[in-house]
């Protein structure tokens, strides 16, 4: 299927009482463009879970809200991601907006579904520049969640910070439309999406209370700096992800 549109960036982490720490450098941010009212998304959400499980891969659900129309209302869905596809593909340039949609490193796009493809683009990915190659330091504890970014980077290099609260697993038994009867997981669906700040070269910190990402099932976190703006998202400079509780 095809259409969709939204804009953001993520990176990673937190809990309360111990201290959570994302101490793997990652590789990719995946992001999914996804509808439960697509008959083509299932085997892509199910990839999603898959690619998920890899700690060296920033994982995510971005339900989109352009196919309820054909009889499903989607309950995940945000209309901020929809327009965060489009922005994407106003980006490159071209048309290529559907479900099921991966983006890979906020630069190339795959078919949801195929893995090869999206092993293909993250290969791509990092031969074409340099993604994700600012370390992000998050950890969790008291309460907080805490981000820290260092000096560094190339001259002139600056990017939107975001975190965002992801709920693991969400299950739908979907009753009309496309998929009607199904029963779907979808995992790491993006929830609440807070800005922290413009990263521009130098060290930056912050804390953000755990309070600010809560609801809707939320129990892990993503931190991502990517360049480019809302309206042209660019490449992913650094991510994190990590469990809240």
């Amino acid at each position: 299927m095809v259409r969709g549109c939204l804009v953001y960036a993520i990176a990673l982490v937190c809990t309360s009482a111990p201290v959570y720490a994302a101490d793997i450098e990652p590789r990719a941010v995946i992001e999914l463009f996804t509808s439960q009212g697509c008959s083509s998304c299932p085997p892509a959400d199910k990839l999603l879970g898959q690619l998920a499980a890899d700690p060296s891969l920033v994982a995510l659900s971005l339900p989109i809200d352009y196919w309820d129309y054909l009889g499903w209302k989607d309950t995940l869905a945000d209309p901020r991601n929809s327009a965060r596809q489009r922005a994407y593909s106003h980006a490159r340039g071209d048309r290529e907006v559907y479900t099921p949609q991966v983006i890979v490193n906020g630069a190339l796009h795959a078919l949801g579904s195929d893995r090869n493809a999206i092993e293909s683009a993250i290969v791509q990915s990092r031969k074409a520049g340099s993604p994700l190659s600012l370390p992000v330091s998050l950890a969790v504890a008291d309460g907080q969640v805490r981000i820290v970014l260092p000096d560094g980077g190339e001259a002139g290099s600056t990017g939107a910070v975001w975190i965002c609260g992801l709920a693991r697993a969400v299950t739908v038994a979907i009753s009309r439309g496309e998929n009607r009867g199904k029963v779907i997981t979808y995992h790491n669906v993006a929830r609440h999406w807070v800005k922290l700040g413009t990263w521009s070269g130098k060290g930056e910190a912050w804390n953000v209370p755990l309070r600010d990402l809560d609801g809707d099932g939320v129990d892990e976190a993503a931190v991502m700096i990517q360049s480019g703006t809302v309206e042209k998202p660019s490449v992913m400079l650094g991510a994190a992800l990590a469990a809240v509780h």
